[in-house]
């Protein structure tokens, strides 16, 4: 038996691997390419258009690696059934639920595999990309900017916050920001606008600001007018933590699961729809299990003779199962957040769905094959 899972996880690796580096390579020259496109601009040069597409690689791999999985299994297995060595290791002993827990190990090596990355290197990676990039030109944040919200309370009482952002610049630096405070009668206190800030944790240090505070209406009918400053620098205390400021300002991309989790209960506690980013949080997490799914679909595929299609026939068969578990996958989350549906059944219906598929499949091929 040693010998046998030497001979599937040697193959399986090579071939998932070989899949592997060639979808990176693609997806590296098309972003090199669209990089391109800035070279030149505001200090944005070659090199730095290099170093940025090679940041987005892990974020690539995440994304493509249970589709890698899936085609290099399915190469691995059917050219194993095509010169009738899995026909052998099946005469020798090799019953189907042996080989559904050899294939077992090596996707939950690959899951394994795809976590750490999705989790640790690909939000890092990301990250840095945008910074990079930011560097050389703000990233904007669309028309009307990002908002955040955040409820804290004032000896005047609690008071609501609203805060807008334009754009950008960097790793905790924003430009183009906009704080609004509203006392617990949803009436307007202060304003505060500030060319750039720079988050910290519990203090935002806003530059080139402008304050202006509006009286009560008691304190008004005592005379007392608006108040307008400005300030070279405004120290603003803040309980929007910099992983939650990243979180909605930066792409998903660059979010780990402890983010996603972390993002999703603020804006539960600020009584805000968290339902997009709660998908987004069980995507993630149950993400890595489709390397599982995939290994299991391409089980049958060794069941399969010879005669019925080649290596490259079964290989192209493979892609448009990747490819469709993908547009699943996709579909799931949108339709999801359209029909309210409960989030952790969102993201594990494609994979429930699959593994249910590969099973059936298997089953009829062991019994009538």
């Amino acid at each position: 038996m040693k010998t046998v899972r030497r001979l599937l996880y040697r193959d399986i690796g090579w071939s998932v691997v070989f899949v592997a580096v060639a979808f990176l390579s693609l997806f590296f020259f098309i972003d090199f390419v669209d990089e391109i496109e800035d070279v030149g601009r505001n200090g944005y040069s070659l090199g730095v258009a290099a170093l940025r597409t090679l940041l987005q690689v892990p974020g690539h791999f995440y994304e493509l690696f249970p589709i890698a999985v899936l085609i290099g299994t399915i190469y691995a297995m059917a050219r194993l059934a095509q010169s009738s060595e899995f026909t052998i290791l099946r005469t020798a002993g090799l019953g189907p639920v042996r080989a559904l827990r050899l294939l077992a190990v090596p996707g939950v090596a690959f899951a394994l595999l795809t976590f750490g990355v999705g989790d640790y290197l690909a939000p890092h990676t990301e990250r840095q990309a945008v910074a990079l990039k930011a560097g050389a030109r703000a990233v904007s944040l669309g028309r009307t900017g990002a908002w955040l919200k955040e409820r804290r309370a004032t000896p005047e009482g609690e008071r609501a916050v609203s805060v807008n952002v334009q754009a950008v610049a960097g790793l905790g630096e924003l430009r183009g920001v906009r704080i609004f405070e509203f006392d617990d009668q949803g009436r307007l206190r202060s304003r505060t606008e500030a060319a750039e800030a720079t988050v910290h944790q519990g203090l935002w240090q806003l530059r080139q600001a402008e304050r202006t505070d509006w009286p009560t209406p008691e304190a008004a009918g005592r005379g007392s007018t608006v108040q307008s400053r400005r300030h070279a620098a405004l120290d603003w205390p803040s309980g929007l933590q910099a992983t939650v400021v990243t979180a909605a300002l930066l792409p998903v991309q660059t979010m780990s699961t402890l983010d996603l989790w972390r993002y999703t209960r603020h804006l539960a506690d600020q009584s805000q729809d968290a339902q997009r980013h709660e998908i987004q949080f069980w995507k993630k997490a149950l993400y890595p299990l489709a390397c599982v799914v995939m290994v299991a679909l391409a089980l049958p595929f060794a069941y399969l003779h010879a005669r019925a299609g080649g290596v490259s026939f079964k290989v192209f068969g493979g892609i448009m199962l990747g490819i469709s578990f993908v547009l699943l996958n996709n579909a799931a989350g949108h339709l999801g957040m359209l029909r309210h549906w409960t989030p952790w059944l969102v993201a594990a219906t494609p994979s429930l769905l699959y593994l249910l598929l590969s099973m059936a499949a298997f089953a009829w091929l062991v019994r009538y094959r």
